[in-house]
């Protein structure tokens, strides 16, 4: 049996496989927490199926009330556990209308500080990983001609933030490669749309992980601490699911979508003042009380 088969048989019966094929159907990764488990739920509770992918399975205990979201065991930077839970994906739901392309994290602290390695599993999982699984289902959604890929690129991917170069860069990557892709697909029907939030209150700050280091942590730690304050007051992630569900019903060839209202004002003065303003009125919240001063130019780097 498949690993789907083999859980809910053992787990919540067999009724939980009995899934509706008129229903339309979305794949989500990193289904697990935060905005992929959101927006599993709500298009659960708009009548859709759900393929919702994880790597790890163990905690899934809040998709119990909803027999329509199917879970499935996917490690987006592992090629093989890919290819087998397309398989599976694919016996088990007779098609897909959507892929949502939403597992990643943040790497965060001084770039000089990173490693080849953090860097290269960044790029991994925020980059490579969506190639990977965009590839993987391109032949299905080219095969019926229809098709709707989503991805969570994040405010990230138009703006950039103090000690977030590496994630900045892989998200930045990730909006011009969907955007150079929808050309060659549009051919066959297939829509790409970038969902682009901003701070979202999410097991994704639990997530962060920040690269420590002396030359650096007078700056780095106070960046951090206050990028992370901000989070408190950040809206849940039901208002992206919101987004998400939108993108992929209004039929449109629309390319983006700011899926909070941060993101949405952050677009229109990126757009509007010139980059220095810009970028001062982004670093000043996380920048607030840092008073080192460089002693050769007594250059003082408070805002």
């Amino acid at each position: 049996m498949s690993f789907s088969s083999d859980f809910y048989l053992s787990n919540f019966g067999v009724e939980k496989l009995q899934v509706m094929n008129n229903k339309k159907t979305i794949v989500i990764t990193g289904a697990s927490s935060g905005i992929g488990k959101a927006t599993a739920i709500y298009f659960a509770q708009k009548g859709w199926n759900i393929a919702a992918t994880m790597r790890n399975t163990d905690n899934i205990s809040d998709f119990a009330p909803y027999p329509s979201i199917i879970p499935f065991k996917l490690d987006v930077t592992n090629q093989e556990s890919i290819k087998n839970a397309v398989s599976q994906i694919l016996q088990t739901f007779s098609d897909i209308d959507v892929l949502y392309n939403n597992a990643g994290y943040a790497l965060a602290g001084a770039f000089e500080a990173t490693t080849d390695e953090q860097v290269r599993k960044q790029f991994e999982t925020n980059l490579f990983g969506v190639m990977h699984v965009t590839r993987a289902f391109l032949p299905h959604f080219r095969n019926k001609k229809k098709g709707i890929i989503l991805n969570t690129t994040s405010s990230g991917g138009i703006l950039t933030f103090p000690l977030y170069s590496i994630y900045n860069s892989t998200k930045w990557a990730l909006e011009g490669f969907m955007e150079a892709l929808q050309f060659e697909l549009k051919f066959f029907n297939i829509s790409i749309k970038n969902i682009e939030p901003g701070s979202v209150k999410s097991e994704f700050t639990d997530n962060i992980s920040f690269v420590s280091n002396p030359d650096y942590d007078n700056y780095a730690k106070k960046v951090q601490h206050n990028t992370l304050a901000g989070y408190k007051n950040a809206p849940t992630p039901d208002v992206v699911a919101k987004t998400v569900f939108k993108a992929a019903t209004d039929n449109r060839f629309k390319l983006r979508y700011p899926a909070t209202s941060q993101a949405k004002f952050a677009f229109f003065f990126r757009w509007l003042l010139p980059l220095h303003r810009f970028n001062k009125m982004v670093s000043a919240p996380v920048e607030k009380e840092i008073k080192t001063k460089d002693k050769a130019s007594n250059i003082n780097l408070a805002l």
